[in-house]
């Protein structure tokens, strides 16, 4: 199973806006640090906010912070709200269509898989995610001293 593009930024940027609770983060800072699309982070930063899971402000000062507290974002969660479909199999997908559809056990098997996936992300929050915290911070060159004050 692979995650779609949008859903591992949306857990980065969600990790970096984690790490730098102090203060507002630009999306222009997350594609810098992350080296990815401004335009992707841009679309979304939107969805992440109309999930309630970030705040943005608009302007010249503006930029993201966490909507709610690290400890209170379930990665599973994040992960439903951001993945189009969990669609594995092509059977699985409405248009999708297999012979051997009506008596498969394949598409049990990987609803069942994918299920297990999700339920062990739930075991985990934003704030598990941000526990290398000092590391995290080094190497993404977040200012010690700045966190700090």
């Amino acid at each position: 199973m692979r995650l779609a593009l949008s859903t591992d930024y949306a857990l980065r940027l969600l990790m970096l806006v984690g790490l730098e609770s102090d203060r507002l983060v630009t999306i222009e800072e997350v594609a810098d640090r992350f080296h990815i699309s401004k335009n992707h982070l841009m679309k979304v930063a939107y969805q992440l906010g109309q999930a309630e899971y970030l705040e943005t402000v608009r302007g010249r000062n503006g930029g993201l912070r966490l909507g709610k507290a690290p400890e209170q974002i379930v990665v599973g969660e994040v992960v439903r709200t951001m993945e189009p479909d969990f669609a594995v199999v092509e059977c699985e997908d409405p248009t999708g269509y297999c012979k051997i559809a009506p008596c498969c056990a394949l598409r049990s098997a990987m609803r069942k898989a994918v299920q297990a996936f999700l339920t062990k992300l739930d075991e985990y929050t934003l704030e598990d995610l941000l526990r290398p915290r000092s590391r995290l911070r080094r190497l993404l060159g977040v200012d010690q001293k700045k966190a700090a004050a």
